[in-house]
């Protein structure tokens, strides 16, 4: 099976109901939007809505880490694609870009995902056949930059204060 580097979800509008009393798309929405990404990976790769129902598995976000570099106002048409980072038999490492239609970077997500079965529910590895379509994901990736905003960190930067 083949993947697109990186993967791209369908271009799409903003829901009215997302946008704030700042007259632009909510911070909540921004993770929807990637959510609905890693929905599009998990389709290509065989883990939609059935994957649960069939082998009673899903997959859980461990962590996640937006970045806000640009708003996105009403009339916005965006895509967001989806990179593997790295994976092993229980995790997926995903980052996201939400773009506008002219280009621009609007938002990043690095992304945790852990697979678990849900009859424990815990973390567990994949099956075979879920895992060999990540790797070839990720084998279709291989040759991306790693993104500049992969792991980062969170904090206030502090200057050592001089003493008298």
């Amino acid at each position: 099976m083949s993947f697109d580097a990186p993967v791209i979800a369908p271009a799409r509008g903003l829901d009215p109901a997302w946008l704030d009393y700042n007259g632009h798309l909510n911070m909540a929405y921004y993770n929807v939007l990637f959510d609905q990404t890693v929905d599009h990976v998990f389709e290509l790769i065989g883990c939609g809505p059935g994957y649960l129902a069939a082998r009673n598995m899903s997959f859980f976000t461990a962590e996640a880490h937006v970045c806000y570099l640009r708003e996105l106002k009403p009339d916005a048409i965006v895509t967001a694609s989806a990179q593997v980072l790295d994976f092993d038999a229980k995790r997926l490492h995903l980052f996201q870009e939400i773009r506008h239609r002219e280009g621009w970077l609007s938002a990043t997500s690095e992304t945790l995902l852990l697979h678990v079965d849900m009859s424990v529910p815990r973390a567990a590895a994949m099956p075979d056949d879920i895992h060999a379509k990540i790797e070839d994901m990720a084998a279709a990736h291989a040759g991306l930059p790693r993104p500049e905003r992969a792991g980062r960190a969170i904090g206030i930067s502090r200057k050592p204060s001089s003493e008298a």
